[in-house]
């Protein structure tokens, strides 16, 4: 009932003055948000957050903290397991340095993407009210969607073009984007999905932008501080 009643409150479209030109002008500030687990307990994790300037990528802030998770996890409902760690990491950024607020959290995971089409990115956009798009570099099988030899076959494909097709599932819905971003050397696709407050091309171009590497900057600034952060 929770989820369904979070879930009401996603805003799947462009709602921010940055989001209407393609060069993103006024965005200033891009959040990288995750939770990694020590390696052999999935009950103790870490929970990181920075912000990285843009469209210059310099990290400008960062917090980890180590956590203990105590909530199961079960299939669909991860974010109730995780997303309340981030939730305090946004807000430990607001009361401590509020002029570094993210104008948008890119979040490793999925969006509408999901089973009910509100993944982790949905969930903490809506409670951090910040808009939020999922990349995830697995497909997530849902509504149809299976990596099978078609799948792979789209993939590779693109790899020769730098582009992407949308994920479309038996209902019909679009619930996001493959994208091989710009970079030459990358040879696996990242999955785009909504999370909140912008539409699934925006999402798109910013996650594009904002790639030095296969990976965004802004996850791949976090999951380096996670991983410092369980040593």
């Amino acid at each position: 009932r929770e989820q369904d009643q979070l879930r009401a409150s996603v805003v799947k479209e462009d709602t921010e003055e940055w989001q209407n030109d393609r060069s993103f002008t006024g965005l200033k500030r891009v959040g990288g948000v995750d939770l990694s687990y020590i390696k052999g307990d999935d009950t103790i994790a870490c929970a990181s957050l920075v912000v990285l300037s843009y469209p210059a990528l310099e990290v400008l802030y960062e917090d980890c903290r180590m956590v203990d998770v105590s909530v199961p996890y079960v299939s669909g409902f991860l974010a109730f397991r995780e997303v309340p760690f981030l939730v305090e990491a946004v807000q430990r950024l607001q009361k401590k340095k509020p002029r570094l607020k993210p104008q948008v959290l890119l979040v490793d995971g999925n969006g509408l993407l999901h089973h009910r089409e509100f993944g982790v990115a949905c969930h903490l956009g809506v409670l951090t009210d910040l808009p939020s798009i999922g990349v995830a570099k697995k497909l997530l099988q849902v509504d149809g969607l299976v990596n099978d030899e078609l799948h792979r076959e789209q993939i590779r494909s693109l790899q020769k073009e730098g582009d992407g097709f949308p994920l479309m599932g038996t209902s019909g819905r679009v619930l996001g984007m493959v994208s091989c971003g710009d970079c030459e050397s990358s040879s696996r696709p990242l999955y785009i999905s909504v999370g909140h407050k912008v539409c699934l091309e925006t999402a798109v171009h910013l996650v594009k932008s904002c790639c030095r590497y296969r990976i965004p900057e802004p996850i791949r600034q976090v999951q380096k501080l996670g991983s410092w952060g369980r040593k």
